[in-house]
């Protein structure tokens, strides 16, 4: 006789973002609809097209760490042990067996500080005055390692990179190695430190920033006729996860279940989404799937939602192949609007978002929403969060080279 694969459940959270250092911090700021976007000031932008971002505000890793160990490390590596520490510290992780803990900790685009500073020294000091650090620094394993190290676990341990989609997949996949038994719990989430010249540069390049630098809690508009494009972001988010018997059998908090996992690729273009929103309506399927759920059993919809033309118009249109007439039933919104978007960080941040929502049966609002779009017609729970009774949550994430993946939560058991 087959056995049933174990369920899983949510039973520790951490994050420093944009809006706070903390999760509960996070859901006040998102429940009323407040923005953590404002000017730069890790760099000089003023000669940038845009120049706002998402800055993590008075995070001090020296206080966390120790000025050593913070200057051995990059940004990224201290924003993803920061949340992971907060995470176990809350999952109350200690007397668990070690041997039976791994860690999925991703990014959209890793260490890339210790990389810009390195070369700048290789081109200005030579090749001897590069760090003897900077191997460690840049390597986009680190932040897995360093909570493995620093925590002693043992059990399965990698990075996950899909772009935008990073931190679904890390939940998702994290999930799927303790369905398959290989560990009782796993740290899952991501991390990502991209305001920097480059990146920002990059970016900007390419036109998929939003450049209203004269009101930035203003500029990301999902869903809305005028949006212009995404605010980039920096943070971190991680969740525990384990079996429900063994949380049950330490006598765990439990936040939530993670009831469904899908992923897919878009196998179409490295910048642009499917038409019609092709492979994020197959991530979507493939996560009900998972779920064993009918479409009409989501209660909330937490879309990738970024505030781009194409991306907002296409998981509108994935949206309703996926859930038909009952799309216009079904609320989603994009707390992108607020936090904006944390890359290879956004799906757990959203992830701990989803779950805050289902304890407080509170739909997050999706802010400065104004100007209705005729290809953006769901329901975005415009401006105003809004009470509702919830037993499931939806949260989508899509990534640069057609990475998709959706993950489904329900309330504790």
């Amino acid at each position: 006789m087959t056995q049933s694969p174990p369920r899983i459940v949510i039973t520790g959270l951490g994050t420093y973002n944009p809006l706070g250092h903390d999760p509960d911090t996070t859901w006040t700021a998102v429940s009323r609809g407040e923005s953590g976007i404002g000017p730069i000031t890790h760099f000089d932008a003023s000669d940038y097209k845009t120049q706002i971002a998402g800055e993590v505000k008075a995070f001090d890793p020296v206080a966390l760490f120790g000025r050593k160990e913070s200057r051995r490390m990059s940004r990224v590596t201290q924003l993803a042990l920061a949340a992971a520490g907060q995470a176990i510290e809350d999952a109350n992780l200690n007397g668990v067996d070690r041997e039976r803990v791994g860690v999925i900790i991703g990014s959209g685009m890793g260490n890339l500080d210790p990389i810009i500073e390195n070369v700048n020294t290789l081109n200005e000091k030579g090749n001897g005055r590069v760090s003897p650090f900077f191997v460690p620094m840049m390597l986009v394993d680190t932040p897995a390692a360093l909570v493995s190290i620093e925590h002693g676990f043992t059990g399965p341990n990698m990075f996950v990179a899909t772009a935008c989609a990073t931190g679904n997949n890390a939940i998702g996949e994290a999930g799927k190695v303790i369905a398959r038994g290989d560990a009782d719990v796993m740290i899952a989430g991501g991390a990502e430190a991209c305001i920097l010249p480059l990146a920002m540069a990059g970016f900007g390049v390419m036109g998929a920033l939003s450049s209203h630098n004269d009101d930035p809690t203003r500029a990301l508009r999902p869903f809305d006729q005028t949006r212009d494009g995404f605010v980039a972001s920096e943070g971190s988010a991680v969740l525990v996860l384990e079996s429900l018997n063994h949380a049950q059998a330490r006598g765990a908090r439990i936040y939530g279940e993670l009831l469904g996992y899908g992923t897919s690729a878009d196998a179409y273009h490295i910048s642009m989404p499917a038409a019609g929103g092709a492979g994020a309506a197959k991530s979507m399927q493939n996560a009900l799937h998972d779920a064993g759920l009918r479409p009409d059993q989501i209660d909330y919809i937490n879309a990738h939602g970024t505030g781009t033309q194409l991306n907002d118009k296409a998981e509108t249109a994935a949206v309703k192949t996926v859930f038909g007439d009952y799309a216009y039933q079904l609320p989603l919104s994009s707390t992108k609007s607020m936090h904006g978007h944390l890359l290879g960080a956004a799906g757990a941040l959203e992830a701990i978002i989803c779950l805050k929502s289902l304890h407080h049966d509170v739909m997050p609002p999706t802010r400065n929403y104004e100007t209705p779009d005729p290809d953006c017609d769901l329901d975005y729970v415009p401006n105003e969060a809004r009470p509702a009774p919830l037993r499931t949550a939806m949260s989508n994430g899509f990534g640069l080279g057609g990475h998709n993946a959706t993950i489904i939560f329900g309330i504790a058991p």
